[in-house]
């Protein structure tokens, strides 16, 4: 038995990779049905890699969801919690819900009647379903970029700031995933030329 609270026709919103020096941010939103087995959700980070999938296949084929990637480029342009509640609004507007919930103390740019809840991802199914589809979508792109940029390691970090990842952006440099509004990526990308008195 779940102890998350079974809303249907109500929708959740949550993000992933909001915190990470590397990668896009996933938002994704959800609407669970009436009769959708709750069982075995919970906030994505609590769960295993293996039950995430599991959970991620049963949501995709039994809900309503979408979901938005926003790259690095608007990260940076838009700072990190722009982007986040803009792609919320915009997945938000694609989906109908009699209301959303959306995971935090902010609320996105909508007219649509939304409510913050503060880790709601631990307490309703729909913003748990939610954080579950962002997390694996981006998990799964990470994994891609570590093919493309096997020494940063972003199959294990997954572009979260590990003493690792630091080390290899400090050997070889911010790569083309790489957020250069973050520190420390920042204070690499921003250092000033040396110059020399003749």
């Amino acid at each position: 038995m779940s102890n998350l609270i079974h809303l249907p026709g109500v929708a959740g919103a949550d993000e992933a990779g909001r915190g990470p020096l590397a990668g896009p941010v996933v938002v994704a939103a959800v609407v669970l049905p009436e009769g959708f087995d709750v069982k075995g959700l919970n906030d994505s980070k609590k769960l295993t890699p293996a039950k995430r999938e599991q959970q991620a296949a049963r949501i995709k084929q039994g809900a309503v969801y979408c979901l938005e990637v926003v790259d690095v480029e608007v990260i940076d342009r838009r700072n990190i919690l722009r982007a986040s509640l803009d792609a919320m609004a915009r997945v938000l507007e694609l989906l109908k819900f009699t209301r959303a919930l959306i995971d935090g103390d902010r609320l996105p740019p909508t007219s649509r009647p939304v409510e913050a809840v503060v880790k709601g991802d631990g307490k309703y199914a729909c913003i748990a379903a939610a954080s579950i589809i962002a997390k694996t979508e981006r998990d799964a792109m990470m994994r891609e970029y570590a093919l493309e940029y096997p020494e940063y390691g972003f199959d294990v970090n997954f572009g979260y700031g590990t003493a690792d990842h630091i080390a290899a952006i400090r050997e070889h440099g911010p790569c083309a995933i790489h957020r250069r509004t973050f520190y420390p990526v920042s204070d690499m990308v921003n250092q000033p030329c040396l110059t020399f008195d003749d």
